[in-house]
């Protein structure tokens, strides 16, 4: 049953974020950095792992002559969440 899930989603800094953006629009790269407590360079390598999964955007801004990132959850994204959460339950009912 374990093998049901989402290999992208089943990562607990991947999770965390899409559990961020499953309930905001959008959210900026520092934002989510405190949230899942992990490094900058973890919370990089993480976004891009689900950017090319296709299940965030990522949009680079500036504002006040400063970088800022964004990122938001794509549909795909909002599906593979729905998806993982339905599994997690399955495997959690039949223990």
């Amino acid at each position: 049953m374990y093998h049901n899930l989402d290999s992208i989603l089943n990562q607990q800094v991947r999770l965390a974020i899409v559990s961020i953006l499953i309930k905001v629009n959008k959210a900026d790269f520092n934002y989510l950095k405190e949230q899942t407590q992990t490094t900058q360079g973890n919370l990089s390598h993480q976004l891009k792992k689900l950017k090319e999964a296709e299940y965030i955007n990522i949009n680079k801004t500036f504002e006040k002559n400063y970088p800022k990132t964004y990122c938001s959850l794509t549909t795909k994204g909002k599906k593979a969440f729905e998806e993982y959460v339905k599994q997690m339950k399955k495997y959690w009912i039949f223990r």
